[in-house]
C-alpha cells in the first residue's frame, strides 16, 4: 500500500511561482513513475507532467518550459516547480504513483492563480 500526500499549493498572482510536493510512504517509491495531473472544475483530469524511475520526464504541452518534475528517492518525494503561473494553471494538482501492484493518487491540493 502506498499513500501519497501533497503539499505547497496556495494562492499565488500571474507570474508568479510555487513549488508543490508529494510524500510517499512505502519501500517501493524508487520504482514508481510519478506524475503531477491537475483538474479545474468543470474540466476533466489531465496530465502535467511526469518522470519514470530512471528520471525520464515528460510534460504537457502548456506547462512545457514553465514547470519541472523532479523527484528525490532519499526522501520519497515528487516535486513540482511551477514558474510563470497563469491563471489558467488554477486547478487542484493530484500527485500519482504508478506501480506494478496497482495506481495510487493523493487527496490533491488546490493551486490559485490570480490575475
Amino acid at each position: 500500500q502506498v499513500q501519497l500526500v501533497e503539499s505547497g499549493g496556495g494562492l499565488v498572482q500571474a507570474g508568479g511561482s510555487l513549488r508543490l510536493s508529494c510524500a510517499a510512504s512505502g519501500s517501493s517509491f524508487s520504482f514508481a513513475s510519478m506524475g503531477w495531473y491537475r483538474q479545474a472544475p468543470g474540466k476533466q483530469r489531465e496530465l502535467v507532467a511526469t518522470i519514470s524511475s530512471t528520471g525520464s520526464t515528460n510534460y504537457a504541452d502548456s506547462v512545457k518550459g514553465r514547470f519541472t518534475i523532479s523527484r528525490d528517492n532519499a526522501k520519497n518525494t515528487v516535486y513540482l516547480q511551477m514558474n510563470s503561473l497563469k491563471p489558467e494553471d488554477t486547478a487542484v494538482y493530484y500527485c500519482n504513483a504508478d506501480l506494478p501492484e496497482g495506481d495510487y493518487w493523493g487527496q490533491g491540493t488546490q493551486v490559485t492563480v490570480s490575475s
